[in-house]
């Protein structure tokens, strides 16, 4: 009997130290990924070939809810780059509904534009319009239009530009795990309208869990209404989960421009638990509160600017009937600690890899 008790003995010790081990990799891991994506970016690794720039375009954007931050920073960014190859550009609100971006895309019709751009909405939504755009030899390219970077299957979308939206919630993810000291507690924000958004959330929950973590609640609340939904919902969190709640995960920045004062009404001190973490997009209220250490800590920028130029670059080679160029653009953990750089005169993510020379250089202007 005294064998045996021993033998159970030596191997619960067993396993705890193979947990323990186990655990102490994991954090050892999740510290060397955020250190790798919080670092300067200076290196450019898009490309440095393609066609020269065609002058004389006209380009309709059709952007999904112009109040995201997101989209409002990468509509900046493609009229930027449009204005230096010679193009046009007409900028279409969604304003955040499938009716509105439906008149939208009717109206982008009408223009008989010689490109359109789909920002930060799903383009199946709208299959009449995209259909009218192909029948037209429209070329469209988006932005945060499905859950992955390149051609969007099954419709006649060149590319879907964005960061890698899995590793962008892997980021967040991380971040929570650490910060929480090996135990976070988290609650999803997402928006089942879109793809990319569920899938984000889906990430983050998946890691969260294999992380040993806990999904207190996972909350499916369109961007749209975050202005009238997030206050009392995050009242209604708090009085839920109390102090177990760590940390928030959201697919964007959105959500948190609406969470500050219910957390300021429960006596939360702006860089107290909940923490908020976002994966994407990076907006200029985002980059705000972090500097102030108000009720955000973290965005996974991406950058937005950069972004907006490619979205031209890409267009251009579907005017020449070249493939997309294959540019997967960078994203930038963004914290108190190191918003000292990388924010651009615009206070986001605007990398220092002289983006806007290299492509001017591939369009062969100056």
């Amino acid at each position: 009997m005294k064998t045996r008790l021993k033998l159970f003995a030596c191997a619960a010790i067993a396993t705890a130290l193979t947990v323990g081990h186990a655990r102490a990799d994991q954090m050892s891991d999740a510290k060397a990924f955020l250190a790798k994506y919080a670092q300067h970016v200076t290196t450019w690794d898009g490309p440095t070939t393609g066609p020269k720039a065609v002058e004389g375009k006209t380009i309709v954007v059709l952007a999904g809810d112009l109040k995201n931050g997101g989209i409002l920073g990468v509509t900046d960014g493609f009229k930027e780059a449009a204005k230096v190859v010679g193009w046009k550009v007409r900028v279409i609100d969604g304003a955040g509904t499938v009716s509105g971006r439906t008149s939208a895309f009717s109206q982008a019709l009408a223009l008989k534009p010689d490109g359109i751009v789909i920002e930060g909405f799903d383009p199946i939504e709208q299959r009449p319009g995209l259909q009218a755009a192909q029948s037209a030899g429209i070329p469209i390219v988006a932005w945060h239009a499905g859950a992955a970077v390149g051609p969007i299957a099954g419709t006649a979308v060149h590319v879907n530009v964005t960061t890698d939206p899995m590793l962008v919630s892997k980021a967040a993810a991380f971040w929570a795990y650490v910060d929480a000291g090996g135990h976070p507690a988290v609650v999803i924000f997402t928006d089942s309208q879109y793809s990319i958004a569920v899938a984000k959330a889906q990430e983050m929950k998946k890691d969260i869990l294999a992380l040993g973590g806990k999904v207190l609640a996972y909350e499916n609340t369109p961007i749209a209404d975050t202005s009238s939904r997030m206050p009392q919902l995050t009242t209604s969190l708090l009085e839920k989960f109390g102090s177990k709640w760590t940390d928030s995960l959201a697919i964007n920045d959105i959500y948190y421009d609406f969470m500050g004062p219910s957390l300021e009404d429960a006596g939360i001190s702006g860089t107290g638990n909940p923490k908020a973490v976002a994966a994407g997009d990076g907006s200029k209220s985002a980059y705000e509160r972090i500097r102030a250490g108000q009720y955000q800590a973290v965005t996974v920028a991406e950058p937005l600017n950069l972004q907006g130029w490619q979205l031209v670059d890409e267009m251009n080679r579907a005017f020449a009937g070249q493939p997309w160029s294959g540019y997967v653009s960078p994203f930038h953990i963004v914290t108190k600690a190191n918003i000292a750089f990388d924010g651009g005169p615009q206070n986001t993510f605007d990398p220092d890899n002289g983006y806007r020379d290299h492509y001017k250089a591939i369009w062969g202007v100056k």
